[in-house]
């Protein structure tokens, strides 16, 4: 995982647009973002993401395989999961092959930037204004852990401002700004 402000560029939202300012997992923290790294065997990451769903009661599963030959309209795909949003819950991904970016805002309302590549697992709290999108391999496989049924349903800015969950959220978080 690498953490980093994002640079604002014109360039293709799959490139690293790395400003050179980075951000630790310290500052994720303060943002409600949780960070692990499974560096074990297949076995061992398993059952490290098993441990995971019983501390935090995540009761569902399932497996997502994104790339221009698996996913129809791929291109217009990936601008949709690009553009800013929020959840009702937390987002959980656990990457098994490829990479991939989740943008977070901060405070000052600034984009940070998060490089996952297999063997990283993100926790993006409720609430929190975000996107995503593949690296230039356009390939990622990542397992979605839910705590009820899996669901997948963004709330657009601006319609999420007065969301009972990013208010929670804003209260919620540590500013580090």
């Amino acid at each position: 995982m690498r953490a980093y402000y994002y640079d604002n560029t014109a360039a293709d939202q799959r490139e690293l647009h790395d400003s050179g300012v980075p951000v630790s997992t310290e500052e994720l923290q303060a943002l409600g973002v949780e960070y692990r790294r499974f560096s074990g065997s297949d076995s061992e990451n398993l059952a490290s993401v098993e441990q995971l769903c019983q501390e935090r009661s995540y009761k569902n599963r399932d497996e997502i395989n994104i790339s221009p030959a698996l996913l129809p309209n791929y291109e217009e795909k990936i601008k949709t999961f690009f553009t800013e949003h929020i959840h009702e819950d937390e987002e959980i991904r656990f990457i098994l092959e490829g990479a991939g970016f989740f943008d977070v805002r901060d405070r000052a309302d600034k984009w940070v930037r998060i490089l996952v590549e297999a063997g990283d697992l993100l926790i993006v709290p409720a609430g929190i204004y975000h996107r995503f999108t593949l690296d230039t391999t356009n390939h990622i496989r990542a397992m979605r852990l839910f705590k009820e049924d899996p669901k997948w349903t963004p709330i657009n800015r601006p319609e999420a401002d007065n969301n009972k969950h990013r208010q929670d959220y804003l209260r919620a978080v540590t500013v580090f700004c």
